[in-house]
This record gives structure tokens, sequence and C-alpha cells, in this order.
């Protein structure tokens, strides 16, 4: 089925849902928006005039730029000073770019790799994928979170989701199962040494965040950008923080990330062979504000495509209903800022509230006058 504007009713008689029904019917997703010679972009994806403003931090102060952490000797001789950085990184901005981490740069172009190659296959070939089931474990699905009632996004994503427990990797998608399960090696090792840093940098003994079980589980996300007729109206992403733990992100060089930092929308450029990493909302509420989650978006554009892959790390299936709370060495005057809430809460929050609301509100502590 061939989506076009003109499938759909102007004015008063504009219906969303129809609209939005309608693309996801064809299983094809924006890229087959793109490919059916689309020259506006459909109602559902134009978002209001204040929210798509593309202005950005191009300063070469320092201060505006995001930090990047050399990881070279932090096993050894320079581990104080990437501790101290990370430290820094997570408190000022909760958004940092990594390098020399240990992660081969040809695995993580060889993901990126793959999935374009998911994205950029014939519409039929992921269309037996194609669901909004948040059970289904391996899915493709166009636009964001629609079951929130957001504006949809001009972006199609693969989603691997590992958290109830060990999945096949059979079942991973056959254009990309040997990058994918080469990847998710590296992520598993680099959330390790990233908790042991994270933990030495908030004061705690080595490893603390491994030992509550912060990181050892993860989801990921495919994304895929297509270049867009119209893209002063939509968003690639629209400005949100994520629930998670922790983030770990690549991105190919087509730019377009960007982070809330001091009023203000600053570039995240590609950097060859660097990870993204940012802090969550759940790594906010258990550091009592320490360490902040911070919005970031992703801007539509003419050129492209673009694409990235993002890993999440949360507790695993068989803690979802355990409490987080704030870390006892973290409070301050023995008062937390947050209430302890467990996974499967917090997401039912998330998910309610949608991506572009503090989820962290409804968690904190109210104090007596």
């Amino acid at each position: 089925m061939e989506v076009t504007i003109s499938n759909f009713e102007e004015g008063s008689n504009y219906d969303i849902d129809k609209e939005v029904k309608a693309i996801d019917a064809t299983k094809a997703g924006v890229k087959g928006l793109v490919d059916s010679g689309v020259t506006r972009i459909p109602r559902c994806f134009v978002h209001p005039p204040e929210n798509v403003l593309k202005s950005s931090s191009k300063s070469s102060n320092i201060s505006h730029q995001v930090p990047i952490i050399d990881f070279e000797g932090f096993e050894s001789c320079r581990r104080s000073e990437v501790v101290n950085e990370i430290r820094k990184a997570s408190e000022e901005w909760g958004f940092f770019q990594i390098i020399n981490h240990g992660t081969p740069v040809a695995v993580m172009d060889e993901m990126l790799a793959g999935v374009k190659r998911f994205h950029e296959q014939p519409q039929e070939a992921k269309a037996e994928l194609y669901s909004r089931d948040p059970k289904q474990r391996v899915k493709f699905f166009y636009g964001g979170v629609v079951l929130t009632k957001e504006t949809a996004v001009w972006r199609d994503t693969v989603a691997i989701n590992f958290q109830d427990g060990e999945l096949d990797p059979e079942l991973y998608p056959e254009v990309l199962r040997e990058e994918l399960s080469e990847y998710t090696k590296h992520m598993t090792k680099i959330s390790k040494t990233l908790s042991e840093l994270l933990s030495e940098a908030l004061g705690l003994r080595c490893a603390y965040l491994s030992s509550i079980e912060c990181m050892d589980t993860q989801a990921l996300a495919g994304n895929y950008y297509p270049l867009c007729p119209e893209p002063d109206l939509t968003m690639g992403t629209t400005k949100h923080t994520d629930p998670s733990f922790l983030t770990i992100l690549i991105q190919d060089n087509m730019g377009g990330l960007q982070v809330h930092h001091q009023n203000q929308w600053v570039d995240v450029p590609p950097l060859q062979g660097a990870l993204v990493v940012n802090i969550g909302d759940f790594m906010q509420l258990i550091t009592n504000d320490k360490f902040r989650s911070v919005q970031h978006r992703v801007l539509a554009q003419e050129v492209g495509p673009r694409t990235s892959v993002a890993s999440f790390f949360f507790p695993g299936a068989a803690n979802k209903l355990k409490p987080y709370g704030v870390i006892k060495e973290l409070l301050s005057d023995d008062t937390p800022i947050y209430r302890a809430t467990h996974l499967a809460e917090f997401m039912g929050q998330y998910m309610s509230t949608g991506s572009s609301i503090s989820v962290l509100s409804p968690f904190k502590v109210t104090r007596p006058c």
C-alpha cells in the first residue's frame, strides 16, 4: 500500500489515528514513504514550530563542547585522571564521548553497516518483523513511541530486547546477525568497565554499580533516519531523556545528535571510533541527582540517511520488582530526593507519560514545609 499525503483528509476531517494506522499497515516505515516519492511529510509527523528550532551552539568555547574522554591508560597510570573527567562530565553534562575504549572500530563500523543494510532491504524482507507489541523481543517499527500519543518522528528502528534473559542469536535478523552477536559482546564488556569507573567517580567502592545489577542487561535500538523532504517541520527524535541507568551509542558521520546544555542545544559531533555515553533517569535517581540525565534529540535532515545504534542498560528481568532507591552513601542529611521504585513501576510511568516529560517527577520525595 503506497502512502502519500493525498491518502488523507485535511482540515477538520483530519484523523491522526487513521493516518498512523495507514502507515503502520504498509509495514514499510518511514523509508517506505521516502521510496514512494513523497515530497511532503504526512501530517502525523508535523511538530509545533517551537519544537523544531534547529539552532545549536557552534561555539569554539570549550565549555560548550561535549566532553571527549581518552581511556588510554585508564587501567594504570591515568585511572584517577579518567575517573575525574567522568565525574565532571556526568555532573555537568550527563553526556560524554569516549575514545581508546577497547571496542574495535571495525566492530562498530560493521554494526552500523549491518543496521543500515537491514533498513535498506526490500520492504517485504522486513515486514514479518514489523510490530508495536511490547512483548515481541525482535521487531521493526517507525516513528518513535506512538503508543504514548506523541507526534511521530522521522525514524525507523529495529529493536532487540534482551531483558527477559538470554536471546537465541537465531532470532536476530539474519542480515545483521553476525555483527550484532559480536557487537553486544563488546558492549557488555565496556558497560562493566564504565560501571567500575562511574562507581569510583561517585566515591563508591569499585564496581558498586555492577554489584547492584544496574548494568547487566541491555536493550538495543538500530535507528535509521532517511532523508526528509521537509526537515524544518519534523524531528528525527524529539527531545527526551533515557529511562535507563546508562546508554551507549555509536553514530555514523551524518551528524544531527544534540544535547541540551546551559539552555541551548549543543551538537554531539561524529567522531570516528568514539562511543557516546549518557546518564539515564534511573542513574540520576539512585545517585540522588549527583549524576544528571539530560535531554537530547536528533534533527531531521535533507541529507541522509543517518544510522545509529543505542544500547540501553537496565536491571535484568529477574530484578524488575527489586526496589532501587538512593545509594545510602550519597544521601545528604539522610534525606533522599527520590523514593525507592522498581523497574516495572518506573517503566510503566515512562510509557504512560511519554519520553518528552520527565519520568523522575512522580518519584520525588515530598518534603515538609
